[in-house]
């Protein structure tokens, strides 16, 4: 314990595509969309996260809304910086004070990022007052999440399926034995939407109404117990150019998604593939475990139990397993320190 170290604050982040999500004594502080809006003309940030994903799609030309990170990863360096600076200001317990404390940090990133995208993570968190700043894999966190202990020589096989990317992974003594990433994830979903609309009923409708279909009406398979009730969807015609409002089923959602999560299905098959026998064995008596917002989709867990024929579990409020995870990661260090990279 050095003399400084009450003056160091740490700090659990999720940066993720869609959303960033910030831990900070234990408690979720932030749970924001990634989003920030500029103005062209000054340079200035005009607004970040909700306040920023209300612009989205409504702007004329002098603003423009940035989604700072791309497949999980950052896109664009400046508005990323700007957006973590603002998110971690706005920490409450950080707002009372007279200047802002060094920051010992815990960042999330995707298993299948190149060594310049985690510089650049990297070097975002530092210029922000980060002092110490640790990077975790997604899976990794989304286990600890979950509740599993990692550290036990025994398999478990977990799939994150996110904004940007979905993250399938093996994992046995605090380590990833295989791995796939794919940048498949919410935001194929949303655009297999957009794409569906416009093709079958000549609708144009805008990512963030995509997004709530997504949301209420969404589905991975077309015979659901209990489905959601049918959804009304305004959106501009392309053939009169006039505003128009149609019915949509989740049938016809899980008709425009299928292709996307065939191509999940398809990593998570491969990824058992490359499992080596004794963590096979495992993986048959636990089964899978699903984390991310992907896994909210209706009837996805049953879909990839039947693909893979092992049962599929859901994560507990899978949106924020991975920054629980973090967030435990922070809090005991030392144990988890052979599984940061620093």
């Amino acid at each position: 314990m050095g003399f400084f170290d009450f003056m160091t604050e740490e700090i659990a982040m999720d940066l993720g595509t869609a959303n960033t999500l910030v831990i900070h004594n234990g408690k979720v502080v932030v749970d924001s969309p990634s989003i920030v809006a500029r103005d062209r003309v000054t340079g200035k940030i005009i607004a970040v996260g909700k306040e920023a994903s209300l612009m989205q799609g409504k702007t004329h030309d002098n603003i423009k809304t940035i989604r700072p990170l791309k497949d999980g990863v950052i896109a664009d360096f400046d508005a990323s910086e700007k957006m973590i600076s603002l998110f971690i200001k706005s920490i409450p317990a950080l707002k009372k004070k007279m200047f802002t404390p060094a920051l010992r940090m815990v960042v999330c990133i995707p298993s299948g990022i190149t060594e310049v995208e985690m510089r650049a993570v990297k070097e975002s968190c530092e210029r922000v007052n980060g002092k110490e700043v640790y990077l975790i894999h997604e899976p990794m966190a989304a286990a600890i999440g979950i509740g599993i202990d990692i550290m036990q020589p025994k398999g478990n096989m977990i799939v994150d399926i996110g904004g940007g990317t979905s993250e399938i992974a093996v994992l046995a003594l605090g380590g990833i034995v295989c791995d796939k990433s794919v940048k498949i994830a919410g935001d194929v979903f949303t655009n297999d939407i957009i794409y569906y609309m416009r093709t079958q009923h000549n609708l144009f409708v805008g990512e963030g109404t995509a997004e709530k279909i997504k949301i209420q009406i969404g589905a991975a398979i077309e015979d659901l117990d209990q489905g959601p009730e049918d959804m009304l969807v305004q959106g501009r015609d392309l053939l009169t150019g006039k505003p128009k409002q149609i019915n949509i089923s989740y049938r016809e959602i899980a008709k425009a998604l299928d292709k996307s999560i065939q191509r999940i299905e398809d990593a998570v098959m491969e990824t058992l593939s490359q499992t080596p026998p004794e963590l096979a064995a495992d993986i048959y008596n636990t089964g899978i475990f699903l984390a991310g917002g992907g896994s909210l989709l209706r009837g996805l867990d049953k879909r990839i139990s039947q693909k893979t024929d092992l049962p599929v579990y859901i994560a507990e409020d899978p949106l924020r397993a991975v920054v629980r995870g973090t967030g435990m990661v922070i809090k005991d260090i030392n144990k988890y320190r052979s599984i940061l990279i620093k």
